[in-house]
């Protein structure tokens, strides 16, 4: 039986099962669709590395100044490799990315964990820069979670599964009696697994293909697997 929810928040909750390399890939088309994947592939790789290695985001900085960050980096990223890309064309980047989080949140997320809230105690466990409370205040989501487990706050980061045992921990129940969920097969359902916990993997459009289709291993095959975070609460039941 569950009896609590360990919750992916970047490429969960805010895009709805969309890796953010796909987000920002959709944003760039709006208005550079010149410029090739693997281009932007690198400048987003650029700027997730920066921001997890660097003290750029202040902890009480909101989910749009996030993004501004993230774009800022990879628009420099572009122009230091020949791409002549306008701080206009970051300003519409900015704007595309936030829009869609929000009408997410709004229409997707947050009925959702508003609902499951009231059943079940909901502890996110999330690979964050160290504003996540600021981020899940601005979007109202803020009071639905127990806890939040950082990885930037523990020091402990997706695939390792003691973030994941953290998170059990927060909850004070056995890990077989908690199921968490999330976007990525490797960083969020094999450590969750190998944490003891029950999975759901939420198989929208991911990094290498934009189809969500990760080979599942054998060893570790999700107890439930989603397309839309609104399939969430019938899968959660028919465990």
């Amino acid at each position: 039986m569950t009896k609590g929810l360990l919750i992916d928040f970047g490429g969960t909750v805010d895009t709805n099962g969309r890796h953010w390399f796909r987000v920002f890939q959709d944003a760039y088309r709006e208005s550079r669709p010149d410029i090739p994947e693997e281009t932007l592939r690198s400048a987003y790789v650029f700027a997730e590395r920066y921001m997890g290695k660097n003290p750029v985001v202040g902890n009480g900085f909101n989910f749009s100044q996030t993004i501004r960050i993230k774009s800022e980096l990879q628009a420099g990223f572009l122009r230091d490799n020949g791409i002549d890309f306008s701080e206009t064309e970051s300003s519409i980047v900015q704007e595309y990315c936030c829009c869609l989080v929000a009408e997410n949140v709004q229409k997707v997320s947050r009925p959702v964990l508003e609902r499951l809230s009231t059943r079940l105690p909901l502890v996110l466990v999330t690979n964050f820069y160290g504003n996540m409370h600021s981020v899940l205040a601005g979007l109202g989501l803020e009071n639905l979670f127990s806890e939040v487990i950082e990885s930037a706050v523990v020091g402990i980061r997706k695939p390792d599964p003691l973030i994941f045992s953290l998170g059990v921990s927060a909850l004070g129940l056995p890990a077989s009696e908690v199921v968490a969920v999330g976007d990525s097969y490797d960083k969020d359902i094999i450590p969750a697994f190998n944490a003891g916990c029950r999975t759901v993997w939420l198989a929208g459009c991911g990094w290498q293909d934009g189809t969500g289709s990760t080979q599942i291993t054998s060893e570790c095959h999700p107890d439930a697997v989603i397309n839309d975070l609104r399939e969430l609460e019938p899968a959660i039941d028919s465990l």
